[in-house]
């Protein structure tokens, strides 16, 4: 069963943002660039899954993901570790899934505290544990996202732009014909007079 943690500011250490973040990154073999991005909730399923083998079904956990249900989904099976081992932790849900970085901070400070109390130092591969799944996008990896999502975008807005411009053309290719067509006919119809 878990050893309960009560953080209170005479007993958190006091970490940095960056400290925490290479903590994380470094026992999960993760990518997270931002604390923010610990919302999803994959990486506290992960550490419960390294202190108390068999309390989280991995293979349920969605590691990168952005859609608020498959954050829910984290939540619950996180939920239902924590009762199993009996961590006397109320997970503050909504507070979190809105990205808050204040919230999502001072729950990493106490679950860093709660780890420490409960690991007891075994090996873990926490990439084999969730088989080779990215987690954390990291800010070269965000950077990356974001370009390949503005290239995708310009080359929709292009491809549109090109099929408009290639009908307008035909289009108008076509009026044009029309219109030489018909003065041809009138002058025929004219010179047949």
């Amino acid at each position: 069963m878990a050893t309960n943690v009560y953080s209170t500011n005479a007993t958190t250490e006091n970490l940095s943002v960056h400290d925490m973040l290479a903590w994380v990154n470094e026992r999960l073999q993760a990518q997270f660039g931002k604390i923010e991005e610990l919302r999803t909730v994959a990486a506290y399923c992960q550490f419960m899954d390294m202190l108390f083998p068999s309390s989280v079904p991995m293979t349920h956990v969605k590691f990168c993901t952005n859609s608020e249900n498959e954050y829910n989904q984290n939540f619950k099976i996180l939920q239902a570790s924590f009762e199993k081992v009996k961590a006397d932790k109320i997970i503050p849900i909504d507070k979190l899934i809105k990205g808050d970085f204040q919230h999502n901070f001072e729950f990493l400070q106490w679950f860093k505290e709660f780890f420490d109390a409960n690991y007891d130092g075994r090996d873990y591969d926490a990439s084999a544990a969730r088989d080779g799944a990215q987690m954390g996008y990291g800010k070269r990896n965000v950077n990356k996202i974001l370009s390949a999502a503005a290239a995708a975008a310009i080359q929709q807005k292009f491809e549109s732009l090109t099929t408009a411009s290639v009908a307008q053309s035909t289009v108008s290719s076509s009026m044009a014909l029309e219109s030489i067509t018909k003065a041809q006919r009138a002058r025929s119809s004219t010179s047949a007079n």
